[in-house]
């Protein structure tokens, strides 16, 4: 539950954000009757991402009673929804400085568009979101036999939604910068734990040898049944007997990415002021 609740939290309220920013331009331009148009985007997108959800549970349905077919499944879109959320990450990164700006100018040119082009801005700003959450949702619970990660991401979403708006309506600020970095840096570590179970869904659809060579066994220590092991078996698809393959795709997953997230970013040089006229 909890590694679904920072996904939906974090997800959720990077769209909160997105919403919060067009819907105070439109506002403050005069153009609040194209709020409806907002809306209308968003629905749009979070009814396409849940059916995105809906088609990956339908696949797994129909595949489910061939062992070899769902592994194989199951760990392509592990390895892809690692592939969202880490481009994800450093999008965000990088673009959280000047996202309110570059929003901001899209709907002015939308404005002048025409409706559509404002319902497909909403559209396309929640969208990415929204479909993330979907491939990462699943990739994540794809072992719960319980709908306990489900609950997670919708609370996370629920109060995702609820930051928003009182941001929106400036009852709570918050340092978004230093939000994402953490929630950032413990995304990575999830994609991590999905990225290594991925591989081995490859290796139990045989697609991979060495199912059976474990790189290490500390069962004794983290017992996968003890409520630490259940803990950071949810959060981190922590185990404590992987494969050779498992802790080799972990490490080599986590350490680059870790490593280039904690660099420092580089700011754009200060434009050279120029020099008053005589």
């Amino acid at each position: 539950m909890l590694a679904n609740y920072l996904i939906g939290l974090r997800e959720g309220l990077e769209a909160s954000l997105v919403v919060s920013i067009l819907a105070t331009f439109l506002v403050k331009s005069g153009h609040r009757d194209r709020l409806k148009l907002v809306w209308a985007g968003v629905a749009a997108a979070v009814a396409v991402a849940a059916a995105g959800w809906a088609l990956l549970q339908f696949i797994t349905a129909l595949t489910a009673k061939s062992f070899t077919t769902q592994e194989t499944i199951g760990g392509v879109m592990s390895i892809i929804a690692v592939g969202f959320v880490t481009w994800m990450i450093f999008w965000m990164r990088k673009a959280s400085r000047t996202i309110a700006k570059d929003l901001r100018d899209r709907m002015d040119v939308a404005l002048q568009m025409g409706p559509a082009a404002v319902v497909l801005l909403a559209f396309l700003a929640v969208f990415r979101e929204g479909i993330e959450t979907a491939f990462i949702v699943y990739a994540s619970a794809a072992t719960a036999t319980t709908a306990t990660p489900f609950v997670g991401v919708l609370l996370g979403l629920i109060t995702a939604v609820g930051l928003g708006f009182a941001i929106y309506r400036g009852a709570v600020r918050i340092n978004l910068g230093v939000f994402f970095n953490w929630t950032g840096a413990l995304l990575i570590l999830v994609a991590a734990g999905i990225f290594a179970y991925g591989f081995h869904d490859l290796q139990e659809a045989n697609l991979l040898p060495g199912l059976h060579n474990l790189a290490f066994d500390i069962s004794a220590v983290i017992p996968p049944d003890s409520w630490y092991g259940v803990l950071l078996k949810g959060i981190f698809n922590f185990t404590p007997a992987p494969t050779v393959i498992e802790l080799t795709a972990w490490l080599v997953y986590l350490i680059p990415v870790l490593v280039l997230y904690l660099r420092p970013v580089k700011r754009p040089a200060a434009p050279p002021a120029v020099p008053a006229q005589a």
